[in-house]
């Protein structure tokens, strides 16, 4: 019931947000029916016996021609309809209308109604077939022969559209724009979908007006070709043709900051620090909120369920971690995504922007270019996703996600104790705040903590904190950042991205598995599998015992993570994981198949045999980590997530998280 209560009001503003008619059966001879399942939605390319309307499914009302229908009484019955397909009946039916979200915050005129139609005898019967072929076991009407409208309609379910399309004289009632402005002198903008500003055309693509062949560049712009990536994919398991997709966001930030910086210059780390200046930090920030406006659908263009080896990594997104284990985890794993570095100015209350205050952000800035100039060239190669938070765009599903967060604080409370590779990072963060003291202020700190220095001493260490901090990469070198009292100081953010419930959510709403190198993200997804189950199958429970117990190489330089995926060094891990993912994936209504497990085994060993000795024959310098695995046969879930997806109007997820790893260090001896 609980669950209920959260998504009782999903359809609603996508409802409003449409064209309504109210038709009339009062000068018909035929009047409506009533059935079990009162809200009937009707598209004319999803006839009953379509997978998308097999009980108790229905098309969903987001599609572009899908139209409810709802009886109100045995004279009148109420239609709702997308708009884009009221105006344009040949629109494709299938995709999605125009700004789909499910919450948000909208106006529309309530009075607006369309009630100029009377329908036929014939029309009510077309109008009684839909209702009966939803109905589950009970229909009801005024006379017996109203209930078999069968008998009566003998066109065939894509024809009878046209006595639910509305008449298009009563359009003018619904669309345009519209301005409100308030006492305040605010103005409020909304377009005929709902969106609060235009669209931005630097961010659209047109989509190829002939097929393409194997060899073109893919439409989604993955970067691989047609044939290497959606060729054998349906449309509706395709990311959008028609926006710039993540990667080409990214690029284009890549370009922008390289000529804010001028790091396509002969300017070396050190020199460009040292020159930064607020403005080009503000233009930064800038730039990436241009390119993520906070009406954006990450559903439509992050992957879908497709069968591709695919993993979300949560853990900190740090510069000096990232590279331990997350640099080469596509290596392993297959596409990883991985949380956006840079925040959204947008989300933000104006006084914490950096678009406001640059000067704020000097240090976390430092540590967001150097994280995006790591992990770009693993982007461009196609094998990391770097993602922005999918809360940034949706408000109620920012919400929902926070109060689960905080429900699940009285249970699991984040210890920096128990996350050594952390708070090394979060001291280390704390000492550069402490570097960027006044050369005064940090001369009495001195004297304070050892009042038997003397002054060549005190200089002497000043000279020394002054070589460290600019050989320090993330270090700020301009003076006076912290300077402004209370309203001064430097925003400096520890982000464990993305959290347990966004992890989950990007995952099946992917087709993707879990990595972590957090152990409190760790513990968060192996207490989600207790509250199900706690035993894998027997070969399944082999096959981790052969994972757990190998040792992994990991380069630590990300040249040579990306020659070592061009080489195709470790291509048989995805593979591997692939077929491992589609088994457990269909383990609980198929049931165990020890043979298919034993297999696994067999071929994860040699599989780990090859590559392990590929990376000591090139000599690559290497972390040794060990990968810990679950593999719940029941998948790992948690019924919240999968409602924030409804919410989300995702139409194509996973029900559950087939398995998780876990990366650690190796320790020796």
């Amino acid at each position: 019931m609980y669950e209920m209560q959260g998504i009782r009001m999903m359809h609603c503003t996508i409802w409003v947000g449409g064209v309504r008619e109210i038709v009339s059966a009062e000068n018909s001879d035929v009047k409506f029916i009533l059935s079990d399942h009162p809200v009937t939605i009707y598209n004319h390319a999803v006839p009953p016996t379509h997978k998308m309307s097999a009980y108790p499914l229905d098309p969903g009302i987001a599609l572009r021609a899908s139209q409810t229908i709802f009886p109100l009484n045995r004279d009148l019955c109420l239609i709702l309809s997308n708009l884009e397909y009221a105006e344009d009946p040949s629109t494709s039916p299938l995709e999605k209308r125009t700004f789909a979200r499910n919450y948000r915050q909208s106006m529309t005129r309530i009075d607006a109604f369309i009630r100029t139609r009377k329908l036929t005898g014939e029309e009510v019967t077309h109008v009684n077939f839909v209702l009966k072929s939803r109905a589950r076991r009970f229909i009801g009407g005024g006379r017996k022969e109203w209930l078999y409208p069968e008998k009566m309609v003998s066109q065939r379910w894509g024809d009878l559209r046209k006595t639910f399309l509305p008449p298009k004289g009563g359009l003018f009632h619904f669309g345009g724009e519209m301005f409100v402005k308030y006492e305040s002198g605010d103005v409020h903008y909304q377009d005929e979908f709902g969106r609060t500003e235009k669209p931005r055309a630097f961010l659209i693509k047109t989509a190829p007006e002939k097929l393409l062949r194997p060899g073109d560049v893919c439409g989604c712009g993955s970067g691989y070709s047609f044939k290497a990536c959606c060729e054998a994919k349906p449309e509706a398991l395709r990311p959008s043709w028609n926006e710039r997709s993540i990667r080409e966001r990214n690029i284009m930030l890549q370009s922008g900051i390289e000529k804010v910086l001028g790091l396509d210059g002969e300017k070396d780390w050190i020199q460009i620090r040292r020159e930064l200046t607020d403005e080009q930090i503000k233009e930064v920030y800038f730039l990436y909120e241009a390119l993520w406006p906070l009406e954006t659908d990450l559903l439509a263009l992050l992957p879908k369920p497709d069968g591709v080896a695919r993993a979300v990594y949560t853990g900190s997104i740090h510069p000096s971690s990232i590279t331990d284990f997350a640099l080469a985890a596509p290596l392993y794993f297959g596409e990883l995504m991985v949380a956006h570095p840079f925040i959204h100015s947008g989300v933000l209350a104006k006084k914490y922007r950096p678009t406001e205050h640059p000067k704020h952000y000097r240090q976390e800035f430092l540590k967001s270019i150097m994280f995006f100039i790591n992990i770009m060239p693993l982007v461009q190669l196609g094998v990391v996703n770097l993602i922005p938070n999918p809360c940034d765009f949706d408000v109620h599903l920012r919400k929902q996600m926070m109060s689960m967060a905080e429900a699940r604080t009285t249970v699991m409370r984040f210890d920096p104790d128990k996350e050594p590779r952390l708070k090394k990072q979060m001291e280390e963060d704390n000492r550069r705040s402490l570097m960027l003291m006044p050369p005064d202020a940090m001369r009495r700190q001195l004297r304070k903590l050892n009042p038997e220095m003397s002054e060549d001493q005190v200089e002497a260490t000043m000279r020394f904190a002054e070589r460290k901090r600019k050989l320090d990469p993330l270090a700020v070198l301009q003076e006076g950042s912290l300077e402004g009292g209370k309203e001064g100081g430097q925003m400096n953010m520890f982000k464990l991205l993305p959290n347990f419930e966004m992890t989950m959510y990007l995952a099946q709403a992917t087709g993707a598995c879990i990595v972590t190198d957090s152990p409190f993200r760790w513990s968060e997804v192996k207490r989600a599998i207790r509250r199900r189950v706690t035993m894998a199958t027997p070969g399944l429970a082999t096959f981790s015992g052969e994972i757990n117990t190998a040792k992994f190489a990991f380069p630590q330089n990300v040249t040579d993570v990306v020659n070592h995926a061009l080489k195709k060094t470790c291509a048989g891990y995805p593979d591997l994981l692939r077929g491992l993912f589609k088994y457990l994936s269909h383990l609980e209504e198929r049931g165990a198949k020890p043979n298919r497990e034993a297999q696994l085994a067999g071929r994860f060993a040699k599989v780990h045999a090859a590559a392990q000795a590929a990376f000591k024959k090139t000599g690559v310098f290497a972390k040794e980590g060990r990968i810990s695995c679950v593999l719940p046969p029941e998948g790992i879930q948690d019924n919240t997530i999968n409602r924030l997806l409804l919410m989300s109007s995702s139409e194509r997820h996973l029900s559950s998280v087939p398995m998780a790893f876990f990366i650690e260090e190796h320790e020796t001896g």
